[in-house]
């Protein structure tokens, strides 16, 4: 694929960004606790990485992101994160994140089942509706 322009090849780079960053559970999961709390406020980690569909210690979880998950995330601008307290809080990108994140629940009832089988968190959230 050739881009015409600079802005072009860099708007193709940011959404393959995006997806890229929401490819691992722990991610999608930080992204969606922050969208739950408020606008200002940490969350603590490795809590909110916590997903019932992974089963990890929370040891072996904290390291994965400290060297892997929280970089990416800061990278893309979508989080701020601190070792001391370990949590974390709404970047500057966060938005985009959370458009994605919002428009998957805006939509759980067109998800194909395939999509929904043996997924805890969007299968909890199709039973809600």
């Amino acid at each position: 694929m050739s881009f015409d322009s600079p802005n072009e090849q860099k708007w193709a780079e940011r959404w393959d960004q995006l997806f890229d960053v929401l490819s691992a559970g722990p991610r999608r999961e930080i992204i969606i606790s922050l969208r739950d709390a408020p606008l200002d406020q940490r969350v603590l980690l490795p809590d909110a990485a916590e997903s019932p569909n992974q089963s990890m210690d929370s040891e072996t979880l904290a390291v994965k992101l400290r060297h892997h998950h929280l970089p990416k995330l800061a990278d893309a601008g979508y989080v701020r994160w601190e070792s001391e307290p370990f949590c974390v809080q709404r970047g500057p990108n966060f938005a985009e994140a959370e458009f994605i994140v919002e428009k998957v629940f805006e939509s759980i009832e067109e998800i194909p089942d395939s999509l929904l089988t043996n997924c805890r968190v969007l299968g909890e959230l199709a039973a809600d509706d």
